[in-house]
């Protein structure tokens, strides 16, 4: 099969806000294996890995098949990207046509091994690298699928789940990708992990990840499906790691998954938008415990007010 590889380059006087921005038009066109080339703040010592050097353009990429009704997609993602001008963003679209197995593979040079918190690692499976005694390490081949650890986003998830998990709980991963949260989860100890995705291929993706990295089918969960097409039941921690408008519109659904003492993590969020979520957390009777930032981008640990009314 075909497909059009459509590459945004942009310049814009804030980077980030931009690349979400994009990266919205993209995922709302359901594009593929989209690839956010930005520049990197260096990392801490020891955390994370900065082998690759600045791009001289900043872009994002992403992939859509060559059906007939694509070139409407194309055009109509063409206007929506020429209209964030008006946000001073200027994006210049370069269109290709490339064959699957071009696709399947575009983005490799971007993934190395990657250290994202003082204790776990992810490795690329096509990369080389010898574990230290106590580390844990997450094999990962994200395929077609967002989350590679590498992104801010990503990386912020699993530091959280690192502080909030209690071993021997269950944890929910709404919007799974590829798998990597439910998989630290599990690692980290979580007893049961459930993933949800409205994305098949994310959802085929996460199950290859969970085989690669020997975690069996009776303690995990994995389905195609939206948040309140979910059977009941409530989790002690949850994750998504999404954008800030979906987290909005979410949360009413999340709240509803939460038992009395959960903490929920939101990331994906660019400070820009932070207002809006902490609107939305208030009217949704949260509290933020914990912020983590990078960048611009913002992750937050969020509990019901209840909890601090009753530790007080």
């Amino acid at each position: 099969m075909k497909f059009h590889e459509i590459r945004a380059e942009f310049h814009a006087p804030d980077i980030a806000v931009a690349e979400e921005m994009i990266c919205e038009v993209f995922f709302s066109f359901n594009l593929k294996g989209v690839v956010c080339d930005v520049p990197l703040d260096e990392p801490d010592e020891g955390f994370g890995t900065h082998t690759l050097s600045p791009p001289q353009i900043c872009s994002v990429t992403g992939y859509l098949p060559c059906i007939k009704t694509s070139t409407n997609a194309v055009d109509q993602i063409k206007k929506q990207l020429a209209a964030l001008s008006d946000n001073g963003i200027h994006v210049d679209v370069v269109l290709r046509s490339v064959d699957e197995k071009t696709w399947e593979n575009a983005w490799k040079d971007y993934f190395e091994v990657t250290r994202i918190t003082d204790r776990i690692v992810v490795k690329p499976e096509w990369r080389e690298y010898t574990a230290a005694p106590g580390e844990i390490v997450i094999h990962l081949d994200p395929g077609m699928a967002f989350g590679t650890g590498t992104h801010p986003t990503t990386s912020m998830c699993v530091q959280m789940i690192q502080t909030f998990l209690q071993p021997g709980s269950d944890f929910l991963d709404i919007g799974t990708g590829s798998g990597i949260l439910m998989i630290a989860a599990r690692k980290l100890g979580a007893r049961r992990i459930v993933g949800i995705d409205t994305d098949a291929v994310a959802v085929q993706v996460t199950g290859q990840n969970l085989l690669k990295n020997n975690i069996p089918d009776t303690c995990c969960s994995l389905c195609c499906s939206t948040l309140a097409q979910m059977p009941p039941g409530k989790f002690p921690l949850i994750a998504a790691n999404i954008i800030a408008q979906v987290i909005v519109d979410l949360l009413p659904g999340i709240v509803e998954k939460m038992t009395a003492d959960a903490t929920v993590i939101l990331s994906g969020i660019i400070e820009e938008r932070s207002p809006e979520v902490l609107a939305a957390l208030e009217k949704n009777n949260l509290q933020v415990v914990q912020t983590l930032q990078t960048q611009e981008w913002m992750a937050l640990a969020v509990q019901h007010h209840l909890q601090k009314a009753a530790a007080t």
